[in-house]
């Protein structure tokens, strides 16, 4: 597993990792069209927000992504990982690798109560619930409840890579 920095023609798998059917039911997180995600990255590129954000590698091949973006006053983390990459441990990894050299906390993740994974993910890295509510999904046409998670620590329990750049 390897964290790079985002291609432009990285935006086109992005694009079609995120109409995965399953995977927006899993995150409740609708697909968007391709002129709507194109503005969405375009925006993330324009540094109007404050944003950090890489690729995902696994086998040479694009896994997804990983970000941190202020919202609010927070720093929100996220992340979309392609379905035919699931149960490999690759999320862990690549969140995992993020910690090492992203240092703004606290960093907070709001996680739909039924991603079983995606909780695990977390709890693995050091994220501890700090709350819970409900959003409304399109995707599901009605609330879901989510996890509310923090990481707060100062320095990583991992070990930094050494071709990264601090950030």
């Amino acid at each position: 597993m390897l964290l790079r920095d985002v291609r432009d023609d990285d935006l086109r798998i992005f694009f079609e990792q995120e109409r995965d059917p399953i995977a927006n039911l899993l995150a409740a997180y609708p697909a968007r069209d391709l002129e709507a995600f194109m503005l969405h990255w375009r925006k993330k590129a324009s540094g109007d927000t404050p944003c950090f954000i890489k690729t995902i590698m696994f086998d040479g091949c694009l896994a997804g992504s990983i970000e941190c973006w202020a919202n609010d006053g927070k720093w929100l983390l996220g992340y979309w990982i392609g379905r035919e990459f699931w149960g490999k441990g690759i999320a862990t990894a690549a969140l995992r690798e993020f910690l090492t050299y992203v240092k703004m906390r606290p960093l907070h993740a709001h996680v739909p109560s039924h991603n079983k994974a995606s909780l695990r993910v977390l709890e693995k890295c050091g994220f501890t619930v700090s709350g819970q509510g409900s959003i409304f999904s399109e995707v599901h046409g009605h609330d879901v409840e989510e996890i509310h998670f923090t990481y707060h620590s100062e320095k990583s329990e991992f070990p930094a890579p050494k071709f990264f750049q601090e950030i």
